[in-house]
């Protein structure tokens, strides 16, 4: 675990091992998100980056009485 500093314009740099990990590229966007107590970064895709990530999802679901 890495901890950061909040500079005074309330901006973070995202550590060197972690950028690696994600592959967060300069000008790349993330999404933030505040869940409970903490806040999350999630990088953007592209459209195409994301083809086929719900390959084998299981579809089978109850659905309610009123609804195709």
């Amino acid at each position: 675990m890495e901890a950061v500093c909040i500079s005074p314009k309330y901006q973070i740099v995202i550590p060197k091992s972690i950028r690696s990990i994600l592959k967060l590229l300069p000008g790349q966007k993330v999404q933030v998100i505040a869940y409970d107590n903490r806040v999350e970064l999630i990088p953007e895709q592209s459209i195409t980056a994301m083809r086929g990530f719900l390959k084998g999802i299981d579809t089978t679901v109850e659905r309610e009485k009123d609804r195709l």
